[in-house]
C-alpha cells in the first residue's frame, strides 16, 4: 500500500480487476500529460502520476479510481515526496471524512 495525503492506493492482483475496466473509458491526462488521481481544489495542486498506463473511475459518487502502470510509474505531488510504482494494477481511493448527516471528499 502506498499513501500520499490524501490519496491511498493500493495493488490490485490482476484477476480482481473488474472485468468492466478493460472496456470503459479512460480518464484524460491534464495540460501536463500526468493522470491526475486527485486536485486540490484550494491550492491547485494535484497528485498525479507519471509514465504509461490508463485510469479509469469506478461509478458512483465515491467511486474508486483504478489504475494500471504497464510499466510502472512515478506518484508526484508539489508538497510530498514522490513515490516510485511497480508496474501492476491499483485502486486509488481518497480519505473520506464524516460530517454529520454527510459524508464527503478530504480536500486539500
Amino acid at each position: 500500500m502506498y499513501r500520499q495525503g490524501d490519496v491511498l492506493i493500493v495493488p490490485v492482483a490482476e484477476e480482481s480487476v473488474p472485468a468492466h475496466v478493460a472496456d470503459a473509458p479512460a480518464e484524460s491526462r491534464d495540460t501536463r500529460g500526468r493522470l491526475v488521481l486527485a486536485l486540490g481544489e484550494v491550492t491547485g495542486h494535484a497528485h498525479a502520476v507519471l509514465g504509461a498506463g490508463r485510469l479509469v473511475r469506478e461509478p458512483g459518487p465515491f467511486g474508486p479510481l483504478v489504475l494500471h502502470l504497464p510499466k510502472g510509474g512515478k506518484v508526484v505531488h508539489e508538497e510530498h515526496a514522490a513515490i516510485d510504482l511497480p508496474r501492476g494494477w491499483y485502486r486509488v481511493i481518497r480519505q473520506r471524512e464524516y460530517l454529520p448527516g454527510a459524508v464527503r471528499i478530504v480536500a486539500d
